[in-house]
């Protein structure tokens, strides 16, 4: 995998080649972080075409040299944001249907089944994710950052666009909303 910076740099002078690569490496991670937010397959669909639309005709204002991904993971969260203020989705419950969006990737970005995992109780798994859809859309957002995509507490802020002690409050309160909803069960006692 080459480095974000040089493909970045490549792809802002009119590098098509780089821009293949760059949608390769990022898009799997960032297609999943939208699924989880948008809980549609179709709506993230949507908007990974959107986003990468958006830093096409933003790749001048990119600073060189800085790492890219948390520009482009915010412009992917202010893309969702936009769509979601618009109201053209439905609110939807994630465990309400037995229809679970199928992601290629683990929760890391590894194919699944690379790797020895140990098995997830589909019922936990059920509850786990009705209770992550039923918190407010900053928590649900700090804890799918942190804690799912498993981003720093200073990457999820800047991603959210936010400072680092407003997504500390955020993914706590997430925490212990999930806790409550979950009833102390297994899940949250590993989530932390």
């Amino acid at each position: 995998m080459a480095d974000p910076k040089e493909l970045m740099a490549r792809y802002c002078d009119g590098d098509a080649s780089a821009f293949r690569e760059l949608y390769a490496d990022v898009s799997p991670k960032l297609y999943g972080y939208l699924v989880k937010m948008s809980r549609s397959r179709a709506l993230a669909d949507d908007l990974l075409q959107q986003t990468f639309l958006k830093i096409h005709r933003a790749r001048a204002a990119y600073v060189r040299g800085a790492d890219p991904l948390p520009w482009i993971y915010a412009i992917a969260h202010r893309t969702f944001i936009d769509e979601v203020r618009k109201g053209k989705r439905a609110k939807v419950n994630v465990g309400a249907t037995d229809d679970l969006p199928e992601i290629a990737a683990d929760l890391g970005g590894q194919a699944v089944g690379s790797k020895d995992e140990p098995r997830v109780d589909p019922e936990l798994l059920a509850a786990t994710l009705d209770a992550l859809a039923g918190l407010p859309d900053q928590q649900r957002e700090a804890v799918v950052l942190t804690k799912l995509e498993g981003k720093t507490v200073a990457e999820a802020a800047e991603i959210a666009g936010t400072t680092v002690g407003a997504m500390k409050v955020r993914a706590h309160r997430g925490y212990e909303a999930l806790r409550k909803l979950l009833g102390g069960t297994r899940a949250t006692e590993e989530a932390s």
